[in-house]
């Protein structure tokens, strides 16, 4: 046993009882003690996102602790991704700078950075919100994705045809922009900022055009100047819809095009000056044309991945940022899991409703047992109309997420379809 004079500690934005459980299952977990820092509805689930009070409050409750900080770190998206490099950078503790955060958190930004180093990237420009009948920027074509230039799970995220598609579009994203955007422009005011990224501001809007293909995220890490991929993971839609089905791990793209990834991972790192943490990027691959066309950077890996290298790779991937965080080079993944394949499923539901019925923690007990590899996350109470859940996308409602492992693909969805006959859901149309 570890001693106590040994032992890291490792406090987590918005630690939830899921990442706390990977966590705790991770190699030499008695080296280290997680601690919480803030509650994750205070951080995400709540329909105002007081960031300045936020950051008070957490290094109120650091300051306040009686014991060595060894590491901040966190999984989730805004607030906490950009809270964390914050609240290590005020502690000097190992972390990337704010500014380079910001590279990757604002999606304008991050463009103006990608097209500096790559090819591969859409046309893009700002969409006026500002106008009441805005036109697309000069020199795109539809179809295009408006989006704002920070958001989290596809909110407020838009496929658009027509001119009409993108009156509709710009009305909706005019209404709801400023609940991340207004502290995310609090947040950009911390920085010394480009003249045009200061121009656009938090709360701007990008228009790209569309790329089309297979979905697939590279997963990586810097560290001291060094950019390494780990895992390709892919992303599949459901059919006739933009909303996600399952993520799948190993990612099933041709060893040629995971090097191509990597390589435009590697300068697109570079050129952001992300150091010191993972990453994870997301990718278009057409295997059509061969082309590849780069979606999103994210300054921190997926923790939506997490039991896929678990059951692949033996541990998730969590232990990558953890390392990084005290300052060592992470250790290797090597496929030493029980399965050959894993995937985490989206149970969805297209319609609005309130949910009148869902699994009981017995239920969802028995169908994990039955079915091996498997485990079950719903996210939907009794009493939850589901227009009104946070981060859902623009397309479809998640109410459950369903983790499995395999030794194939076939078996995968096999297992899939045997959890969900075991999950009763009902619901009320709204």
């Amino acid at each position: 046993m570890t001693g106590t004079s040994d032992v890291r500690n490792v406090f987590v934005l918005g630690l939830d009882e899921h990442n706390a459980q990977l966590l705790e299952a991770l190699p030499n977990a008695d080296q280290y003690r997680f601690h919480p820092l803030l509650d994750i509805d205070d951080l995400l689930h709540r329909d105002t996102i007081p960031v300045p009070d936020l950051l008070e409050q957490a290094q109120r409750q650091l300051d306040e602790f009686d014991g060595r900080v060894d590491a901040v770190i966190g999984f989730w998206d805004f607030p906490i991704s950009t809270m964390v490099p914050i609240l290590a950078g005020r502690r000097g503790l190992p972390w990337p700078s704010l500014e380079a955060v910001l590279k990757c958190e604002h999606k304008y930004w991050s463009r103006l950075e990608q097209r500096k180093v790559i090819d591969e990237v859409p046309r893009f420009g700002l969409l006026d919100l500002d106008d009441e009948d805005p036109d697309l920027p000069d020199g795109l074509r539809y179809p295009v994705w408006i989006k704002p230039v920070k958001s989290a799970s596809s909110k407020l995220a838009f496929r658009v045809e027509d001119h009409e598609q993108l009156h509709d579009a710009a009305v909706e994203i005019r209404e709801g922009v400023g609940r991340i955007g207004d502290p995310f422009e609090f947040v950009l005011d911390l920085v010394d900022l480009p003249a045009e990224i200061a121009e656009a501001g938090g709360s701007a809007c990008l228009v790209e055009e569309s790329a089309t293909g297979a979905q697939v995220t590279v997963e990586g890490y810097s560290f001291r100047g060094e950019v390494r991929v780990y895992g390709v993971v892919d992303s599949v839609n459901c059919p006739d819809s933009p909303s996600f089905e399952r993520y799948q791990y190993p990612s099933r793209v041709p060893a040629a095009v995971a090097d191509r990834l990597a390589d435009i991972s590697r300068r697109v790192i570079g050129r952001i000056g992300l150091d010191g943490t993972t990453f994870d990027i997301e990718y278009f691959w057409d295997a059509e044309r061969d082309a590849i066309t780069l979606l999103e950077v994210n300054p921190r890996h997926s923790q939506s991945h997490a039991e896929l290298f678990e059951q692949v790779d033996g541990f998730a991937h969590h232990d990558v940022m953890l390392q990084l965080a005290l300052g060592r080079e992470p250790r290797p993944l090597h496929g030493e899991g029980p399965f050959a394949v894993a995937a985490k499923w989206f149970l969805r539901r297209a319609e609005d409703g309130v949910a009148v019925r869902v699994p009981t923690a017995e239920e969802i007990g028995r169908v994990e047992c039955d079915v091996p590899g498997c485990t079950v996350t719903v996210g939907v109470q009794v009493g939850d109309r589901l227009s009104e859940l946070h981060d859902q996308d623009s397309y479809s409602y998640a109410i459950a997420n369903v983790f499995v492992g395999s030794g194939s693909e076939d078996e995968l969805r096999e297992k899939y379809e045997r959890v969900v006959a075991g999950l009763p859901f009902e619901f009320e149309e709204a």
